[in-house]
């Protein structure tokens, strides 16, 4: 496994929907990028026995967690405790980078 990485390289865009690109895996956790296009999305989901947590790299959106949804931008960090709702919507108009952390693993 590579311990060192270049977030800018590591992230990948693509057309058709958001892309999920994993930097570090263990059996504990996992780390990866998520790349938005302006108006992709991650629909609303919940991991039962996993932790996550967002933190905005670049751009714009919207993150919901349970009932409530927020407009969130560069520099937010944002928990979804496991069994709640959760989900990213890029709603701006530039591209969208998330940092997400799982734990453990789903």
């Amino acid at each position: 496994m590579e311990r060192f990485l270049d977030l800018d390289a590591a992230s990948q865009f693509a057309a058709s929907k958001m892309k999920k690109n994993n930097l570090f895996t263990t059996e504990r956790m996992f780390c990866d990028v998520y790349c938005f296009e302006p108006g992709q999305t991650q629909a609303a989901h919940a991991h039962e026995g996993s932790d996550k947590v967002y933190v905005v790299l670049e751009g714009a959106g919207e993150i919901q967690v349970g009932d409530d949804t927020r407009a969130v931008s560069a520099g937010a960090a944002v928990l979804a405790a496991a069994g709640e709702p959760h989900g990213v919507a890029n709603t701006g108009d530039a591209r969208m980078r998330v940092l997400v952390f799982m734990a453990p693993p789903p």
